[in-house]
């Protein structure tokens, strides 16, 4: 064989080499997203023929369920916090602006000519909120990009299959639509890892964990139909904290720096 023609096979083996270990670097999401995409396919064949009062009866306890997480991850991450009245105004604020864009409304209406559109919506909401909103879904990818480890994005996929089990069996098939969400969600946390890591602090962490409890609540409540809160409207509270911080950061920079220039502005001029 010419040495031109090995040259390129060489190559061609090298770039495979490559994208194969760019893709297992990645393996933890992977894992992840496979682990929702598995148990979708589980619960949806658990729910064929199944009696529609064991719907409902199952649908209920996914709803106290749900609301039980919320309770348990606000209640938790709150003492993390340094500004503890911070989610309120997350949460005000986030809702104006996702009643504005009417995120809920075109999510439905996204769905609505998907079989059971408006329970699919419903479930699917459900499931993005609790496979995307938590410390183990934004740190994991972090972690497997800075360190190589893989054990919070491992962890997450072991309770998103049972998760994604009981959701598929309650809303059915298309619950796995959820795996293509995450896999954006921890892809683009894994690409970025190097740029937002230094600013992921506990107390910004806490926060964004505190609404993440909050949306859960309120999808549980949907869930139970006792009050449809439109959870998807309040999805852009989440840009709040990390804005509020980076100013807060700012503001004490430019402190910082003012009274350095005053210190040294009077000790070159004591008689000032």
């Amino acid at each position: 064989m010419p040495e031109r023609g090995k040259c390129k096979i060489f190559v061609a083996c090298a770039g495979s080499i490559c994208k194969l270990e760019g893709i297992l670097k990645m393996l933890g999401t992977i894992v992840n997203v496979s682990a929702i995409l598995t148990g979708s396919v589980i619960g949806s064949f658990l729910s064929r023929g199944v009696n529609e009062r064991y719907k409902t009866a199952l649908f209920d306890g996914l709803g106290l369920a749900t609301v039980g997480l919320g309770v348990n991850a606000f209640v938790s991450n709150m003492p993390k916090t340094t500004y503890p009245v911070l989610f309120i105004a997350s949460i005000a604020i986030g809702t104006v602006i996702g009643t504005w864009l009417d995120i809920d409304g075109r999510f439905h209406r996204l769905l609505a000519s998907a079989k059971g559109g408006s329970k699919l919506a419903e479930g699917l909401s459900t499931a993005i909120l609790l496979f995307c909103i938590g410390t183990l879904s934004i740190l994991g990818p972090i972690e497997s990009r800075l360190n190589g480890n893989n054990t919070y994005l491992y962890t997450n996929a072991t309770l998103d299959f049972v998760s994604s089990i009981i959701l598929g069996s309650a809303y059915g098939i298309g619950i796995a639509a959820a795996a293509l969400v995450l896999l954006l969600w921890q892809g683009s946390i894994y690409l970025f890892a190097g740029v937002i890591a230094p600013y992921m602090t506990p107390a910004l962490m806490g926060e964004i964990s505190v609404l993440g409890g909050i949306f859960l609540m309120s999808s549980g409540l949907g869930i139970l139909q006792l009050r449809d809160c439109k959870t998807l409207n309040m999805l852009p509270a989440l840009i709040v904290p990390p804005i509020f911080y980076a100013l807060m950061a700012a503001v004490r920079c430019i402190l910082q720096a003012t009274l350095t220039g005053i210190s040294l502005y009077v000790i070159r001029n004591p008689r000032w």
